[in-house]
């Protein structure tokens, strides 16, 4: 049996009837958080109906109904929550808003029908800062979860007992999962139809909407430079410019850093973490991990040799940090995401 036929035998025997995705709408939610799973929904239960099996039956749902005003200024037509109660729920998503504080105090009826509903659904989802209502919910309280880069810190702050990964596109978490930034909420959709309907569907749905099939959750959102370009540390900018050429020597020490900087270890150890909220041993191993990611991806050098070249020393070591930061191997990494 080849895959294609598995895929969609697999397919077969876990739908037979459409599955229910409701998409809790709100006043100001992000138009994108909203429509970009729904297209990819949409596109998988086209590719279904081809091959005469059912696909997603989609609703859009707001607490009351009626029209529902995006942030972008477009207006959702919405069904009232209340029409679901008696109906089974494969899927429930939440999409994300622009100001989601404002919104986290405009939907607290919103979230206990959302804590409530999500016990009886398969699965539940979050599209970016939906991840915010989520843990609201207390969906989310010993759990890994992710969320648009900007907004880690807000929800590390408000929700200390959630586990926030600031690097992963989608975290699936059991029953559980949540997306990073608007367009990451797409290739959560994906992966979600990947789940449920096999290989070749999603990889259709991703040529049609010109998509990667998977961006999966161990790739990270935004590179380290980027990162630090963001933050309150352009006194650094320099700094990090000059690191990312010399990952591969040995001594990046404070010490070392320091005087490239101009200043004196103690003093720089201290402002370099206020800034960066990282530090500075902490900012070389995100640096040399992201390099060997990217070596990983787009070369053929052997693993040992990205080891050596990023400034891990040897293959264990660095094994070791991809272990620790992605849950994954080098070589593991290297069979998912190489180009």
């Amino acid at each position: 049996m080849n895959e294609m036929t598995h895929d969609i035998r697999i397919a077969a025997e876990s739908m037979s009837q459409p599955r229910a995705l409701v998409f809790l709408a709100y006043p100001q939610m992000g138009l994108l958080d909203l429509t970009g799973a729904q297209t990819v929904f949409w596109a998988a239960t086209k590719a279904m109906a081809e091959r005469g099996l059912p696909g997603y039956r989609m609703h859009t749902a707001s607490l009351d109904g009626g029209l529902m005003p995006t942030a972008e200024g477009l207006v959702v037509a919405t069904s009232s929550l209340r029409e679901f109660d008696d109906v089974s729920v494969d899927t429930l998503i939440v999409p994300g808003a622009p100001d989601i504080r404002q919104a986290m105090i405009d939907c607290v009826e919103l979230v206990d029908w959302l804590r409530a509903a999500s016990t009886k659904a398969r699965r539940t989802a979050s599209v970016c800062s939906g991840t915010f209502l989520m843990a609201q919910a207390g969906l989310l309280d010993g759990r890994r979860a992710a969320t648009h880069w900007a907004m880690c810190e807000m929800l590390k702050s408000g929700f200390p007992l959630i586990e926030v990964d600031l690097d992963a596109i989608f975290i699936q978490q059991d029953t559980v999962w949540t997306s990073a930034g608007v367009s990451a909420g797409i290739d959560m959709a994906l992966a979600l139809v990947e789940a449920d309907c096999g290989r070749d569907v999603a990889l259709q749905v991703a040529r049609e909407l010109v998509v990667f099939l998977k961006r999966p959750g161990g790739q990270a959102q935004f590179s380290q430079l980027l990162l630090a370009q963001t933050q309150d540390s352009a006194g650094f900018d320099e700094l990090h410019g000059w690191l990312a050429d010399h990952l591969d020597e040995a001594d990046l020490t404070i010490e070392r850093l320091a005087r490239q900087a101009r200043m004196s270890p103690r003093n720089f150890a201290r402002v370099y973490k206020r800034q960066t909220g990282r530090t500075p041993a902490k900012a070389v191993e995100m640096f040399r991990l992201e390099a060997a990611r990217r070596m990983l991806e787009d070369s053929e050098r052997n693993i040992d040799q990205i080891a050596r070249t990023c400034g891990f020393g040897d293959e264990e070591r660095m094994r070791h940090t991809f272990q620790r930061h992605l849950s994954i191997s080098p070589r593991e990494y290297r069979n998912r995401f190489s180009r």
